[in-house]
């Protein structure tokens, strides 16, 4: 996943797409939220400001970081939008991007500061200087560039970018008894590896190539992700022992441990090593850690992406996306956008296990979250005050009309709740620093404080 998404030299987002093809939008291979409607990134910005102004308004230190900034779409909403409460726009100190793509950080600057902004480089990353308050921008390739500092108010936005980061599957299989017998000089096997019953253990789901003259019927490729696609070039096979991600990861969360008893042999399981990595990253900024102290906490993270909100772990969700279609993962590799389901409650474990400064809020459904946040209630007011301004068409009222038509209908989208809609398959779950459950965020649940 790692090397088609992001190789130096022929990944999906570093290069590989023919000239002139963007991964984004009708003419790309999927939409994202804040493609579809200017409100998901308004209604974000807007539970950042509630944020600040719930953990006392600071006047200054706050920083903004987006991971896998796409085309700079939500940050520009969200600037945007905070632009209209100057305190904290006020605050702000810098904005930082993390982003691998050579391409897309050129698009976010153009976006962002303007096509004709200079960019400078330093060992830290890429500069140029927001069109919103003159504010400095900083891209970074990885958020270990981004200096952890105790009096910083790091705000922190993650939307579709849990689910690029790469997994490791795992099968639980039945290794049958090993025959006792003598040991012989040329046994070199560990007396750990000798069993006189069955035991379970994990295998890993290893890549490798398909066989010569391989058909997608040969290869069992789903109907579904067969047209108009070359055979996959590779394919998912059960390693015939253990591997060294085999013998740690599954033991890494009681979660994963308690599938030996409560499902047994063939239990399925996908870990992301990288998912836990970063959940640690923001909760150490926002809470604090041994290696970071932080004597007050504060900030916050804001994550959305799509996977299970019951708790239940990934499996199978392995997936390639292009031109809007379901596609074999390993069909074009480099060509095709790889994906997998986030397991939101690993994240959930590895931020209060990386920080005793934070807590964590959700995951609540996309469609509860923008519903609290007033999605409606802002789609109504672009409606009635701003329809004739922005909208497309003849005539006022042909302007008027259409825009109407296209704000409904993109909020519908994005508050689906239907099987596969977007309001029920994304998520949203929040990092914040710890107050024992006394206040819960705006967006799942809670309320702004009176000042």
């Amino acid at each position: 996943m790692r090397m088609c998404l992001t190789a130096d030299i022929g990944g999906y987002y570093t290069g590989a797409l023919e000239e002139g093809r963007d991964q984004f939008g009708v003419k790309g291979d999927f939409v994202t939220s804040p493609e579809i409607s200017q409100v998901f990134g308004e209604l974000c910005g807007i539970w950042f400001v509630a944020e600040w102004i719930a953990q006392g308004r600071q006047s200054r230190g706050v920083e903004l970081i987006e991971v896998g900034p796409g085309r700079g779409t939500l940050m520009d909403d969200m600037l945007r939008t905070i632009q209209r409460f100057p305190a904290m726009a006020n605050s702000i100190d810098a904005i930082y991007m993390v982003e691998a793509s050579p391409e897309l950080r050129m698009a976010q600057k153009n976006l962002l500061c303007g096509e004709n902004a200079p960019m400078t480089e330093s060992k830290v990353g890429y500069h140029s200087v927001c069109k919103y308050n003159a504010l400095p921008i900083v891209w970074t390739e990885t958020i270990k560039s981004i200096p952890i500092t105790a009096e910083k108010m790091p705000f922190i936005m993650a939307h579709e970018f849990f689910d690029a980061l790469p997994i490791h599957a795992f099968q639980l299989v039945s290794v049958p008894a090993t025959q006792a017998r003598p040991p012989s000089p040329s046994d070199t096997s560990s007396p750990s590896t000798k069993t006189s019953h069955p035991t379970l253990e994990w295998r890993e789901m290893v890549v490798s190539p398909t066989p010569p003259g391989s058909t997608h019927a040969s290869l069992n490729t789903p109907a579904s992700q067969s047209r108009d696609t070359p055979p996959p070039d590779f394919q998912l096979t059960l390693s015939p022992t253990s591997t060294r991600h085999s013998l740690y990861l599954p033991e890494s969360s009681p979660r994963y441990r308690a599938l030996k008893t409560t499902v047994g042999a063939g239990a399925l399981l996908e870990i992301c090593p990288d998912l836990s990595l970063y959940a640690a990253d923001f909760a150490a900024r926002i809470g604090g850690s041994p290696q970071h102290p932080k004597r007050k906490p504060s900030g916050a993270a804001l994550i959305l992406d799509y996977g299970p909100g019951d708790g239940s772990i990934p499996t199978n969700s392995l997936r390639g996306i292009r031109r809007h279609r379901r596609v074999s993962p390993f069909a074009e590799p480099g060509l095709t956008d790889l994906s997998a389901d986030v397991d939101f409650a690993a994240l959930a474990e590895a931020a209060t296990r990386a920080s005793d400064g934070v807590e964590v809020h959700g995951p609540v459904s996309q469609a509860d979250f923008l519903e609290m946040m007033g999605i409606r209630e802002r789609v109504e007011t672009l409606i009635t005050k701003d329809g004739d301004s922005v909208g497309n068409g003849g005539g006022e009222d042909g302007k008027k009309k259409l825009k109407k038509e296209d704000v409904e209908r993109a909020m519908s989208r994005l508050v689906d709740r239907g099987p596969g809609g977007m309001g029920k398959v994304y998520k949203a779950l929040a990092i914040l620093p710890e107050n024992e459950g006394r206040r819960r965020p705006v967006g799942f649940g809670g309320d702004v404080p009176a000042a």
